[in-house]
């Protein structure tokens, strides 16, 4: 017999007490939030659905967002500042960074002028147009220098898409894999939509994180269902997400 009315299972009823660990929340020094304002409108957001936890991760990245300690900082105080004023003082917010694997970041690495999600973890972004020639030997680096490499969306890489043996590879060498939640459904195409549910079968996800930039994403991320195998699964690595991450 055909089951017409197959339960839906709403990603968004998972994140109560969710860690976000991966967002652009800090106003105006990106390409997430421009403002205050559009900031708070965020957080706002967020707290509807339950998330009360952020780990902001502004880009950095060589040519386009050249962020630094200062900058970020200051985004940071401004938008504790704006927290308070909006009677919002119970979100807990982290600042660190993503930061694009370039020739910056190696600088940075070797300068150990990282700034962690928490404890050694470290946020890693790749090009969308193609990997570094010598990323395996920077995440090499990563480790040896102490610390935790954690490489944002892997899934959207589409040069991986036919070559997904470079995802074990990335993974023996210590590399942990943050899947962004709006990957589970069309919003970056079917190719990503795909490559995200591979990884999630195969095992090969660790975190999870929204990526937010803007309300739009929020609200596509309210309307996201899975099934009932893909919501056991993203169960256990949002609770793997919030008992590594936690800030409280």
């Amino acid at each position: 017999m055909l089951h017409f009315f197959t339960k839906k299972y709403f990603i968004k009823d998972l994140l109560e007490g969710f860690v976000d660990i991966h967002c652009h929340i800090l106003p105006g020094i990106d390409d997430g939030a421009a403002n205050i304002d559009e900031a708070i409108a965020l957080i706002k957001k967020f707290a509807v659905m339950g998330i009360d936890q952020f780990i902001a991760t502004p880009h950095i990245m060589e040519g386009y967002y050249a962020n630094n300690d200062v900058t970020i900082a200051n985004a940071y105080e401004k938008l504790l500042e704006s927290l308070t004023a909006a009677r919002l003082t119970h979100i807990v917010i982290h600042p660190s960074a993503e930061y694009m694997i370039d020739s910056n970041f190696e600088l940075l690495l070797e300068q150990r002028n990282i700034h962690p999600l928490k404890g050694k973890y470290v946020l890693v972004e790749l090009s969308y147009l193609q990997p570094p020639i010598n990323l395996y030997e920077i995440i090499e680096r990563i480790r040896q220098l102490g610390f935790l490499p954690v490489l944002a969306h892997p899934e959207r890489y589409s040069f991986y898409h036919k070559k997904r043996k470079t995802y074990y590879k990335l993974k023996q060498l210590g590399c942990f894999f943050q899947m962004n939640l709006l990957s589970l459904s069309e919003y970056y195409g079917k190719s990503v939509q795909k490559n995200a549910y591979h990884l999630l079968d195969k095992g090969l996800i660790d975190f999870v994180g929204t990526d937010t930039h803007n309300i739009r994403h929020l609200e596509l991320l309210n309307k996201i269902h899975v099934s009932s195998k893909v919501n056991d699964k993203l169960r256990l690595i949002i609770r793997n997400t919030n008992e590594t991450f936690s800030i409280h």
